[in-house]
């Protein structure tokens, strides 16, 4: 750590001398009736500067180097743009004009590639949500994208622990398939990850292998979320809504300059709660009451112009009465929804604290970003849980065992160097990755009178399991991209992960009434593994508004240790590989009638290797891990946004995708069972999103808004033997009401029709509903 310190006070000095030359860039913006735009956001892409326009639509960016650059200005009301400028020697004044979003697509930026570059020019699968589309979409879970994405599915079994799936590659297990990014850090695992959205500006979805920049457990995609960022000017936002089933949530923001120029601060948090869908007829009580709060901390402070450094602390605490709401069989949900019969309750405490520190200096020669984190995950059962999803009192589960065990610790380290903001033909990035994870678990697993009903052969009796697990790694990456001739355009990337994980477990079995338990022999095992992935892809631009492109690319979930089972005459540790998955895609990205309408498509094959399958070993409720088969995913998406009548907004995303396991062997009661041919878990083989949005304007900024979703999924299945399935189902969703430039107030409902669906299941039946109809009403003002 003081290693560290000392490198980020050397480059405060080394970067302060350095950082001293440079031209003045300033402009106005205008609306098109030529009067001022004031409070407009002005960013010079993949630098430092960030400038808020004045009441006479004025903004200034001091000392910029000379180069080639891209201006990104956006404002509520209006459609966003992109405009490129020649930096000199000398010193300019630009004019930009914004139109009207009623009349305009916005032209979106993202940072796909870890460097902010217009999406349309970004030759891969890419979609993003405006933190406007956010509001409208109504997404306050990252599960809430299902659909709005092609081709990507995500739900829970209530416990907040998405499963999220991509084109067929789905996340199984604590290691995900699809890897996810809040402001720039990973979060490492399904125990350190924050599902909720609040407070935020733009969410990325990358469809597709990504190993190349993101490393292990990419192999499906990436989901990049970037909350708001503090400025130079005062603003905020204050946000209450209150629904149905007891639903109230509250959020409120506040960011600005304590010194201008120098030091910045962002404080935003959010309040959720509800009363619960289901009811538990075992004592005739709501099971799944719960609520949250959630908190976004920012500090940033501008040693110069080139150099910055943000503080950024997010927390966690959600208090869940019903973290497992399912029935015990797919057919009991749906014939009696939301109706459940389990014995024992409890409260679900998860608490995460993740802390990051980012330095960014943008140069002449290179740009440079470090970022350190650290992230922690305490989550457990105040009291048993129900593990039979019944009233029996069979099996129940336990993992309160104080704050040494139960609770996830993850450091991370990267150091990353790209090309300045000013290169053009040739762009690169080169970095180093590497983590530590500590995660001592301890779960007893209790057999009561009823254990026999569930193939136990003793009762009243607690199999308990410690595992300790600690793993390191390291990787190395880099990535080019060339233009030429200037039409084309080649990106060319390759990456090296090395793993090693070591796990330690004992095995206790401890009987009811204070009897002397049974301890096994403490067992422990390590394993390395290494990862090479690598991308290429070859782009045309045909004009500035088409472009197509071909591409290859590489993801890989890492490797890990598995328990067999608690039976000690059994081995009880092994290894199983890192998952692979190769990708290609073709595609085409097009803007028409003067960015009022956009079409993008793709067509995509996917194989994986080494397919980790988990296996949920009952009574012991114990995950087996193994490398069982191989994968074939293939399939077509669609994504439009129109705007060709004036304040008439067309959203549609369509996916399609045909996953099958070519090979898949997997144990049944001691033998080996080939599922070869068999679909694959939680992917719908179509889904679709089509949203309708119409704004009559009342005068001035004031506007009547009225929209309609239409999102249909199609046939899926949640158990490898593909006997648990849910057969193709539409919901639709709603939202009507007045907004402007600062405030809103907007009546909502979600799943009108009240449809009953599974949207998660485990493999030996027991099942959860998607929710039912909700409906509420929400005010936003912000400043």
């Amino acid at each position: 750590m003081k290693k560290l310190t000392i490198l980020y006070l050397l480059l405060i000095v080394w970067c302060s001398a350095y950082s001293q030359s440079g031209s003045k860039l300033s402009g106005i913006v205008i609306a098109i009736n030529s009067k001022p735009v004031q409070g407009a956001t002005i960013r010079l892409l993949n630098t430092n500067y960030i400038s808020i326009s004045d009441k006479e639509g004025m903004f200034t960016f001091n000392k910029v180097l000379a180069g080639k650059y891209t201006l990104h200005i956006s404002d509520i009301g209006f459609a966003a743009v992109n405009r490129e400028v020649v930096i000199t020697t000398l010193d300019q004044s630009l004019s930009i004009q914004l139109t009207d979003a009623k009349n305009q697509l916005d032209e979106v930026v993202v940072t796909a590639d870890k460097r902010e570059e217009e999406i349309q020019k970004v030759p891969y699968s890419v979609s993003a949500l405006s933190a406007r589309q956010v509001q409208d979409y109504k997404v306050w879970n990252l599960k809430d994208i299902t659909a709005i994405v092609p081709n990507l599915y995500s739900a829970n079994p209530g416990d907040g622990r998405n499963v999220t799936g991509i084109r067929g590659i789905v996340t199984t297990s604590y290691d995900p398939a699809v890897t996810t990014y809040i402001d720039g850090v990973s979060q490492f695992s399904l125990d350190t990850y924050i599902p909720q959205l609040f407070d935020v500006e733009r969410v990325e979805v990358l469809r597709g292998p990504q190993g190349t920049l993101y490393g292990r457990n990419a192999m499906g995609g990436v989901i990049n979320v970037i909350t708001k960022q503090p400025a130079n000017e005062l603003s905020g936002f204050v946000e209450a809504g209150v629904g149905n089933f007891g639903q109230q949530r509250y959020s409120l923001g506040i960011s600005g300059p304590v010194i201008k120029d120098k030091l910045f601060f962002g404080v935003a948090g959010l309040y959720n709660g509800f009363d619960g869908f289901y009811t538990n007829l075992f004592n005739n009580t709501k099971l799944d009451k719960q609520h949250y709060f959630l908190g976004n901390y920012f500090l940033k402070y501008l040693a110069s112009q080139r150099l910055s450094f943000t503080l950024n602390v997010k927390t966690y605490a959600n208090r869940n009465n019903g973290p497992f709401v399912l029935a015990g069989t797919q057919k009991d949900a749906l014939a009696a929804p939301f109706k459940i019969d389990q014995n024992a309750t409890t409260t679900m405490i998860d608490n995460i604290f993740n802390a990051s520190l980012l330095a960014n200096y943008t140069g002449r020669g290179f740009n440079f970003t470090s970022a350190s984190t650290y992230q922690e995950n305490y989550r457990y059962y105040i009291t048993p849980i129900d593990g039979d999803f019944s009233s029996l009192d069979a099996v129940s589960v336990v993992n309160n065992y104080g704050p040494g065990f139960n609770k996830v610790k993850v450091g991370t380290q990267e150091f990353k160097f790209s090309s300045p903001a000013s290169a053009s033909n040739w762009k690169w990035t080169a970095g180093i990755f590497g983590f530590y994870r500590y995660s001592p678990t301890k779960i007893g697993t209790h057999f009561g009178n009823d254990a026999a009903a569930v193939g136990s052969p003793l009762t009243n009796f607690t199999s308990i399991n410690t595992n300790i697990e600690r793993n390191y790694g390291a990787a190395a990456y880099g990535q080019v991209v060339y233009t030429f001739n200037p039409q084309w355009e080649i990106t060319a990337g390759l990456r090296y992960d090395y793993e090693h994980k070591k796990e330690e477990v004992k095995g206790e079995f401890q009987p009811d009434g204070g009897n002397a338990s049974v301890t096994q022999d403490d067992t422990s095992s390590s394993a390395s593994f290494h990862a090479l992935t690598s991308k290429v892809s070859l782009a045309y631009h045909i004009t500035d508004h088409d472009n197509l492109y071909a591409g290859y690319s590489r993801g890989f979930r890492a490797g890990g240790i598995s328990q067999i089972g608690s039976d000690p005459s059994q081995p009880p540790l092994f290894a199983f590989k890192p998952e692979y998955s190769d990708n290609y895609e073709l595609g085409s990205k097009n803007l028409f009638f003067n960015n009022r309408l956009r079409i993008n498509l793709a067509v995509f094959y996917s194989l994986v290797n080494n397919a980790q399958v988990p296996t949920l070993i009952l009574p012991d409720a114990i995950t087996v891990t193994k490398n069982a088969g191989k994968l074939n995913s293939k399939g077509a998406e669609a994504e439009i946004a129109a705007t060709l009548l004036k304040g008439l907004d067309i959203f549609y995303n369509f996916g399609y995708t045909h996953a099958r396991y070519t090979d898949l062997q997997v144990p049944n009661n001691g033998a080996v069972v080939s599922l070869k041919g068999n679909h694959q878990v939680y992917t719908p083989d179509v889904t679709s999103m089509l949203a309708l949005q119409y704004g009559y304007s009342l005068g001035g900024s004031t506007k009547l808004v009225g929209r309609g979703e239409w999102r249909y999924l199609g046939d899926q299945y949640f158990d490898l033997a593909n006997q648990i399935e849910q057969k193709a189902y539409s919901t639709f969703n709603a939202r009507l009401g007045v907004s402007t430039k600062r405030f809103e107030v907007f009546l909502w409902g979600s799943n009108l029709a009240d449809k009953h669906y599974i949207d998660y299941a485990y493999d030996f039946g027991a099942s959860h509903l998607g929710n039912p109809r909700t409906y509420g009403v929400t005010l936003r003002t912000q400043f």
